[in-house]
């Protein structure tokens, strides 16, 4: 059965794929972009089907017109995917005022909008699949993304929150953890901060790191059967790792703060009075 979807940052990168898979297996999408030239191509394909909407998604108004007007002209609205959003690189001392306030706009306050806009529509029906491209790096940091951390750690807090509070109402939260593909992430669309020399070797240190080797990116192609299963999955999961690299450094991770923290349990319960 086809499904209604509507999904933000969809000119290029995983947006642009995933939108395309879903039209040519038979879905309707409306799909944002800031500029929707590089959408044209699918209007010219598939019509009636496809409905681009220029978007700004820090324009809370405009973000709730967007999905409003989506449910509008399709009628329906069955599943909602957050991808918009970007990078800031650098470490913590040196990222700007201007580039963390607009990283937030864009990554937390983007993805809360329309995420609300969605919610009146999904209760309404009693069904609905919100859908956060979060990362990999909402559930562990990596050193010089700590500002991108901050903004996809937010996304994870509210949404495995909001997953619990519209349960009840038929509706499914999906946060979606890639590790490292070659999109354009570090590319374009990225704003690196201006460097501070004490940082060089921390920098350099990430030449070796896991998760950031050329065998560690994967393929965006390779995540469209993984996304058509998840759309289509009728107890969708509450989070799900694309890659190879999520799930295993994750585990280790976890183990690690779950070892610290036994450590210190002693001084935890003292500390409860």
């Amino acid at each position: 059965m086809s499904k209604t979807i509507f999904i933000t940052g969809a000119s290029r990168g995983f947006g642009k794929l995933w939108a395309e898979a879903f039209l040519k297996r038979g879905d309707k999408v409306a799909a944002t972009s800031r500029n929707i030239s590089g959408l044209q191509d699918l209007s010219d394909i598939y019509g009636d089907s496809f409905l681009p909407i220029a978007l700004d998604i820090t324009d809370r108004e405009a973000a709730i017109e967007a999905v409003n007007k989506a449910h509008r002209h399709f009628g329906s609205l069955d599943v909602v995917i957050n991808n918009a959003g970007y990078g800031v690189f650098g470490a913590v001392e040196e990222a700007s005022e201007q580039e963390t306030k607009d990283v937030f706009n864009a990554n937390v306050f983007g993805t809360l909008w329309i995420t609300q806009a969605a919610l009146p529509i999904f209760r309404e029906q009693r069904h609905g699949h919100i859908i956060q491209l979060s990362s990999v790096l909402g559930v562990w940091s990596l050193p010089t993304l700590g500002i991108y951390n901050a903004t996809k750690f937010a996304v994870e807090g509210f949404s495995e929150a909001l997953a619990s509070e519209v349960a009840e109402f038929g509706i499914n939260v999906t946060l979606i953890e890639p590790n490292g593909y070659t999109t354009d992430f570090g590319g374009a669309s990225a704003v690196q901060s201006k460097a501070i020399a004490a940082y060089d070797n921390i920098k350099a240190s990430l030449a070796t790191a896991e998760g950031l080797q050329s065998d560690d990116y994967g393929k965006p192609e390779a995540t469209v059967p993984a996304i058509l299963k998840l759309i289509d999955a009728e107890n969708p999961p509450l989070r799900l790792f694309l890659g190879k690299v999520g799930y295993s450094k994750t585990k280790r991770v976890y183990q690690e703060k779950l070892d610290t923290w036994k450590a210190w349990e002693d001084v935890s319960v003292a500390a409860h009075g």
